[in-house]
């Protein structure tokens, strides 16, 4: 799934990925509610929140407060947040996934991108004001303008990061403004009865055949970490859900398309403290926690909102805390003194769990081939019933999702499906719903991003396709945009290389001939995690590659208002053999499903382009072809078999230098009969 712009906080990427997806910066056209007659001209999806902001603004006389912020994210920083979460959803009725909202004594004013401007004018009634950018800067010069000197903005300090309460609190403070931490939300407050429940899902042990290692063995090396870090840290604290997840092998369901329960963990050196609610675990995952502990190896189950109390408590002492700025709330962050920090932009866990020893590699690798099968059995399905015309983009997603619900170990997708069909896929991150979707058809590309969670891997894969005949133009961009991806995917590189520094390799097809897109290159992805599984990717705040780092690799273009291809694979981080000495590191593909031929310009490839091609597609026949064969599935195995035939050179790209190879001779290299 393309990811761009990661900001202050991963989360960011979403909010403002498509601002460059879809290049169009300005947008001219009217508001579709009329504010300025009486009564008011409002759609009929548009919620009435007169009476939440009357109720919140109560809450903010009380606290002598001029403006609140209410942003769209949870105390964990995650990207995606539970129903429970939802407040400035609440507040203002927009559902959208990115979004802050200010509320003054006299205005509410809300922020989002591109993908949500018209679904925000639908669903908001007229106590609020849309603002077309993004960004933290835009929200402060706002509030210096709406709200006098002197004024008091509060917030939520469980909701904000730590760098974006920096951000808040030096323009503020500069223009003689004061930014208040209010530690009990104003929004839940007003929300009241009315706001969903607290998810209450058991806590799951994973079972041991899907773990890397047992969680008492993670807690050593985080502790041997701790031991040997210049400060001396004698606890991490680790706010991230997927930290605490990873760290004990446990899973929940409270956020979507994550399998994470709310949580936080602080690891000393000589305790551990697991902050959540206890009643969510069962007798046996209790015992699975302690069974048989000694000392420093016991876990204490403690309150979920009794972490900040306990962090307090345990400074008291002579002590210091190694927490990672990316994830750790300001709620946490502002309780500890300086003088018992020690920070890093992530922690040890975080940095840790981004590097997959040998079996999480091969339990990742085995997830892959049956999430192949599933993508594969909707691709031979599309290829069937799209000519009929009673396919479109909602229902072609709910069939993959049936299809990946019948493939071992699977627990749900791992984001929401992106299926684009004609212009519609030139939006990066556009998602049909039930009421809102495009038909399929023969004549038009159709771009598919979809992704599972096994109890063995997380999945993520985006292929484009087209039934009909595409134009030449639609091919050109479609082979660049595989060409960066071979030659990313090929690329022999330093270890400890960072991604921002080899990312452009996966540009330089398309940049040749004056095209690009918005995006970012790839994400990390994670062991029954995250599907954008930080710190690992190509963004300038990514940590350098290492061997065992899985990323996605994902180029992609974007004709505004026509189509849309992108082309992604998962990717394990791998020594290369080199000629001489040397520690490089290349990626091995995990992706098994074939591109698409018929968009596939092989004049544009080289001799080496075209060979890893043909290696690749040997590849998938190795590994998911007896799998198709053992289930039965011969209709897929036989579609398979045609779409990994053998691509061959038709004429030499002019720029190439290279002599052509043969067809005999590339079927020699891959042990194929011609």
């Amino acid at each position: 799934m393309a990811c761009a712009c990661w900001g202050f906080y991963p989360w960011l990427a979403l909010l403002c990925a498509c601002a460059w997806g879809h290049p169009k910066s300005l947008d001219l056209r009217e508001d579709v509610r009329n504010c300025s007659i009486s009564p008011p001209y409002l759609p009929v999806t548009a919620v009435n929140t007169t009476e939440r902001l009357i109720a919140l603004r109560q809450q903010m006389h009380i606290q002598n407060l001029s403006a609140y912020v209410v942003p769209d994210t949870d105390a964990h920083m995650s990207e995606y947040i539970s129903k429970y979460d939802e407040r400035r959803a609440w507040i203002t009725g927009f559902t959208g996934s990115a979004g802050i909202a200010v509320v003054t004594t006299g205005k509410a004013a809300l922020w989002t991108d591109s993908r949500y401007w018209t679904q925000a004018e639908r669903q908001m009634d007229c106590n609020w004001e849309l603002h077309k950018e993004v960004g933290t800067t835009p929200v402060i010069t706002w509030l210096i303008t709406e709200i006098p000197v002197g004024g008091r903005v509060g917030f939520d300090p469980f909701l904000f990061s730590i760098n974006s309460w920096e951000s808040y609190s030096v323009a503020l403070q500069d223009s003689d403004r004061e930014l208040v931490s209010i530690t009990v939300n104003l929004v839940d407050l007003v929300w009241g009865s009315e706001r969903p429940p607290v998810p209450s899902e058991p806590i799951y042990a994973l079972q041991e055949a899907f773990t890397g290692n047992a969680w008492q063995e993670k807690v050593s090396g985080i502790r041997s970490q701790m031991q040997k870090h210049r400060e001396a840290p004698t606890a991490v604290l680790l706010s991230a859900l997927d930290e605490t997840a990873w760290l004990f092998n446990l899973r929940g369901s409270d956020i979507p398309y994550n399998p994470f329960f709310y949580s936080y963990t602080l690891l000393t050196d000589s305790s551990i403290r697991l902050f959540a609610n206890k009643s969510r675990f069962s007798t046996e995952t209790l015992q699975y926690l302690n069974s048989g502990c000694t000392g420093s190896l016991c876990v204490q189950v403690e309150d979920y909102g009794q972490v900040r109390d306990s962090i307090q408590a345990y400074i008291s002492g002579n002590v210091k805390i190694w927490i990672g700025t990316s994830y750790t709330s300001y709620g946490l962050y502002e309780v500890i003194p300086k003088e018992k920090l020690v920070a890093d932009t992530y922690s040890p866990v975080m940095v840790t769990k981004a590097v997959k020893n040998s079996k999480e590699q091969t339990l990742l690798r085995a997830s892959h081939v049956r999430d192949a099968v599933a993508v594969i059995r909707y691709l031979v399905w599309l290829e069937k019933n799209v000519p009929k015309g009673t396919v479109d983009e909602f229902s072609g997603a709910e069939l993959l999702e049936k299809f990946r619900g019948e493939e071992e170990f699977f627990s749900g997708s791992s984001f929401e499906t992106i299926s684009a069909s004609g212009l519609n896929a030139a939006l990066a991150h556009y998602s049909p719903t039930k009421e809102l979707h495009r038909k399929l058809s023969s004549d038009e590309m159709y771009l598919l991003d979809s992704g599972g969670q096994y109890w063995d891997g997380t999945t993520d894969i985006t292929r484009t396709v087209h039934w009909g005949t595409p134009s030449a133009f639609q091919k050109e961009a479609y082979t660049r945009v595989l060409i960066g991806n071979i030659d990313l995917s090929t690329l022999v590189f330093p270890a400890a290389t960072s991604g921002r520094v080899v990312e452009a390799f996966a540009r330089r097809a398309l940049w040749d001939v004056g095209l690009n897109y918005g995006h970012g290159t790839g994400h990390g992805i994670g062991n029954f995690l995250c599907v954008h599984e930080w710190p690992v990717g190509f963004q300038s705040s990514n940590i350098a590659m290492a061997k065992g780092m899985f990323t996605s690799i994902e180029p992609g273009y974007y004709q505004d208002g026509e189509f849309g291809i992108r082309l992604e694979d998962v990717a394990l981080v791998v020594e290369a053999k080199t000629k001489y000495p040397g520690t490089y590191l290349t990626f091995e593909v995990v992706s098994l499903v074939p591109y698409d031929r018929n968009l596939i310009d092989v004049s544009l490839l080289s001799p080496e382009q075209l060979q890893y091609v043909n290696r690749y597609y040997q590849t998938i026949r190795e590994k998911v072809g007896p799998e198709l064969q053992r289930r039965q599935l011969l209709e897929e195995f036989s579609w398979l078999q045609r779409h990994t035939e053998l691509l061959t050179a038709r004429a030499a790209p002019t720029a190439s230098l290279a002599p052509l190879m043969t067809v005999s001779t590339l079927a020699a290299i891959l042990g194929w009969s011609v």
